[in-house]
């Protein structure tokens, strides 16, 4: 009678266990099938962004050469003449005006400080050390070679 009854428990557990495991299996195919949509799906947004990226690497770099064109043609048009005297007149004397009142705004500030620092008591010497500023050493040298530089480049290319 034991034999009987577990004949058949045992008959029982061998005809689900091949059930069971391909339940267990459906269920590890599902997981690795969700785990493999979760890794295509990563990659996809990665390959978006990337797109994304150039798209706007590519907008950019339009727009940059657009600038830039539109900037060459601003300074291209700039030297060029209308054919009315006054206006050609006033537009050649733009730059100039603006540099020497720009100089001359410059040195009446400087003059001040040192004026102010002399009638404060300060030495000739201190006035001068300290009206003269490393800033100032910048901006001299940068207009030093502007206008001596620039003239070594205009003589290279004619």
């Amino acid at each position: 009678m034991i034999e009987t009854l577990l004949g058949g428990l045992l008959g029982g557990a061998f005809r689900l266990a091949p059930e069971l495991l391909k339940w267990l299996d459906r269920k590890g195919e599902r997981g690795h099938e969700l785990s493999m949509q979760d890794k295509a799906l990563e990659f996809e947004k990665l390959r978006g962004a990337q797109k994304m990226a150039e798209i706007g690497a590519s907008s950019d770099a339009a727009w940059n050469t657009g600038a830039l064109e539109a900037l060459k043609d601003a300074v291209r048009s700039q030297g060029e003449k209308t054919g009315v005297a006054w206006a050609d007149a006033l537009s050649s004397s733009v730059r100039p005006v603006i540099t020497y009142w720009f100089m001359a705004l410059y040195c009446s500030a400087k003059t001040a400080a040192f004026v102010a620092a002399i009638n404060a008591g300060s030495g000739w010497e201190a006035a001068v050390v300290h009206a003269w500023t490393e800033a100032d050493q910048a901006l001299w040298a940068g207009v030093i070679n502007f206008w001596f530089l620039g003239r070594v480049f205009d003589r290279g290319r004619s």
